[in-house]
């Protein structure tokens, strides 16, 4: 099994930026590559970024493509995602999921999840 905890949500104005954070433990050999799906109220989960094992692939949704910025820190078991020049609709509780496939397959979904860490963009 594996646990995946995040943080570094928070309110936050519009144009401002936040680091989020996503440690995990566990049964991590099982993890390959890592990533973050958000949920605003009333709305489906939706992909957010996915990065490999290595770090060498990344892959980003539109919506947030060129302000948000996903890394990863294998030494710490640990994933982020800078986001910048955030907006309104970025509002929403981000989560962390990982599993055994590569970042691709995590797009479309994770086998682990963590708890879920708010953001919110208000002016």
């Amino acid at each position: 099994q594996v646990q995946l905890v995040e943080s570094g949500g928070g309110l936050v104005q519009p144009g401002g930026s936040l680091r989020l954070s996503c440690a995990a433990s566990g049964s991590i050999f099982s993890i390959n590559a890592m990533g973050w799906f958000r949920q605003a109220p009333g709305k489906e989960r939706e992909f957010v970024a996915t990065i490999s094992r290595s770090g060498a692939t990344v892959y980003y949704a539109d919506s947030v493509q060129g302000r948000f910025t996903i890394s990863r820190d294998n030494a710490k078991n640990t994933v982020y995602l800078q986001m910048n020049s955030l907006k309104p609709e970025d509002t929403a509780v981000y989560y962390c999921a990982t599993g055994g496939s590569g970042a691709g397959t995590l797009s479309r979904g994770g086998d682990y999840w963590g708890q879920g860490t708010q953001v919110t963009v208000s002016s």
